[in-house]
């Protein structure tokens, strides 16, 4: 796996071993940070982070700061290695938490874009829910990676803005209405 483009398009990014995290796949990340545009100087929550390659892409392309948060050990031993590796640790925070948990320790803080990678097989709805209203900023993006044979879901003070079919996996996106 590689960052696609930006300061640090090329740079190979390591992975999780194992079924319990299903990187992004490249085409999938490519897709998602072109239809995105412009994020220089935006802060950004990549929940769920697994390899840490959404908040490194991000980070590549100028983003500001970014948060990566990982509850499984092995993906979070590679998250800080691709930090630590990337040189990234200046800009990017990874925290080792359940992504619940550390949502309620940090009701206050606040991100232009939230980027939900869930477990297909356990994407936990309230939790998306409760990390879209807590984290996202006045009226920032959240992005969902989801299972693209599965309708996506509405939630509660967030707009569904667009959604697109990549193979087995969609992008949606919402705005915060509220």
């Amino acid at each position: 796996m590689r960052v696609i483009a930006g300061k640090l398009g090329g740079r190979q990014i390591h992975e999780p071993r194992g079924h319990k995290t299903h990187p992004m796949s490249e085409k999938l990340r490519g897709a998602l940070f072109n239809a995105l545009g412009d994020i220089v100087g935006l802060s950004v929550l990549d929940a769920f982070a697994g390899s840490g390659a959404l908040a490194i892409e991000a980070i590549s392309r100028g983003a500001k700061k970014a948060i990566a948060i990982d509850v499984d050990r092995p993906a979070y031993s590679v998250l800080e290695r691709n930090i630590k590796e990337l040189e990234l640790d200046q800009q990017i925070k990874c925290t080792r938490a359940n992504t619940g948990g550390w949502s309620d320790k940090n009701q206050q803080v606040k991100f232009d874009l939230v980027l939900l990678d869930p477990p297909y097989d356990d994407p936990q709805l309230g939790l998306i829910q409760k990390i879209c209203r807590r984290h996202a900023a006045g009226s920032g993006l959240v992005i969902l990676s989801w299972p693209g044979d599965t309708v996506a879901p509405k939630f509660d003070g967030l707009e569904l803005i667009k959604q697109k079919q990549y193979g087995d996996a969609q992008l949606v996106f919402y705005r915060k209405s509220e």
